[in-house]
């Protein structure tokens, strides 16, 4: 793997006219805007450089602001000293990409729009636009390999598993050694971070964990512990031994949807597998005297599923993959 920028170890790595040489530590404030309050908006980003070369790693989250259990797993590992003892390569932490989302409990920014939306960003658009663009410009150009923190959104919980560009055999063989729950390849969203990154020929893994707005200690748990995994499978950390393989390859994944409104009591979620038939939950009628059974329509393992006291007919309540 070989870096965008074309620099020799020896050399500093700049981002925001900081200069970090091998064997340094550094935390660069990077300005990405103001609010109408004239609160700043910044982006933190933490630098590990080792002494020795080897590939540039990019561990980030909240991306989305409300989703807090990527934030959580990044803090956490600046904060344990996971990073300060790595033997060769560079580690950059984001612990937080979207600030405005985060101190807003949103997935947003002000306009409404979507960070992981706007990429690779206008450093004159909107502040979604600005901070992907800030991303791309300041930090994306050093990176070999990236590991994006998200959770399910709206009342869904994401079991812990790793997304990847479909057909990425870089990628799929580091999702392999971070050894999430379950590995799913996907075909790139316009405009995310993924796309942009996969463009640029960096190996990138989304970490999907959680529910938004709600920290999950398991979730987090996987996603400390994967991160660390990879660093091992790319000889940058040898104080993790290896787990053994626990992860499920899954090709196709698709939703099971509410067949009616009510109260929404599942008796089955995410982590389980099921069988072609088998009662997932019920959905009752407020007014009681009615209810409704919702059914597994095939075979698969549930990697997602709603959290929602009530729903609307048509409503996503399982998210079902399959080997």
């Amino acid at each position: 793997m070989t870096p965008i920028l074309d620099f020799e170890h020896g050399d500093p790595i700049i981002i925001d006219k900081t200069e970090i040489y091998p064997g340094e530590h550094a935390v660069v404030d990077i300005k990405v805007g103001r609010l109408p309050s004239d609160t700043r908006i910044n982006i933190v980003a933490h630098i590990f450089r080792s002494k020795n070369p080897g590939p540039v790693v990019l561990v980030q989250g909240g991306v989305h602001g409300d989703e807090i259990n990527g934030v959580e797993i990044v803090r956490k590992s600046v904060d344990s000293g996971a990073f300060d003892n790595i033997i060769r390569g560079t580690v950059i932490a984001i612990p937080l990409l979207n600030v405005f989302g985060f101190i807003n409990f949103s997935r947003e920014v002000p306009d409404g729009k979507d960070v992981n939306r706007n990429f690779p960003g206008n450093s004159k658009g909107s502040l979604a636009s600005r901070v992907a663009r800030t991303l791309t410009k300041k930090i994306i150009p050093f990176v070999d390999v990236a590991i994006d923190y998200h959770t399910g959104g709206a009342s869904r919980y994401n079991y812990p598993q790793i997304r990847l560009t479909k057909g990425d055999q870089k990628s799929l063989e580091l999702a392999k050694a971070f050894n999430a729950p379950y590995i799913i390849e996907k075909p790139v969203i316009p405009k995310s971070f993924r796309k942009v990154a996969h463009g640029l020929g960096i190996s990138t893994l989304v970490y999907e964990g959680g529910e938004s707005v709600r920290l999950d200690g398991y979730a987090i748990d996987r996603g400390y512990q994967g991160m660390r995994n990879v660093l091992r499978y790319l000889k940058m950390d040898t104080s993790v031994h290896e787990e053994d393989k626990q992860y499920t390859y899954l090709n196709r994944t698709f939703w099971i949807r509410s067949p009616h409104s009510g109260l929404f009591i599942w008796s089955k979620s995410s982590g389980n597998y099921v069988k072609k038939g088998e009662p997932l939950a019920m959905i009752k009628s407020p007014f009681g005297g009615k209810e409704f059974s919702v059914f597994a329509d095939r075979d698969g393992h549930i990697i997602g599923h709603n959290n929602a006291s009530v729903v609307n007919a048509g409503d996503a309540l399982f998210h079902i993959g399959q080997e």
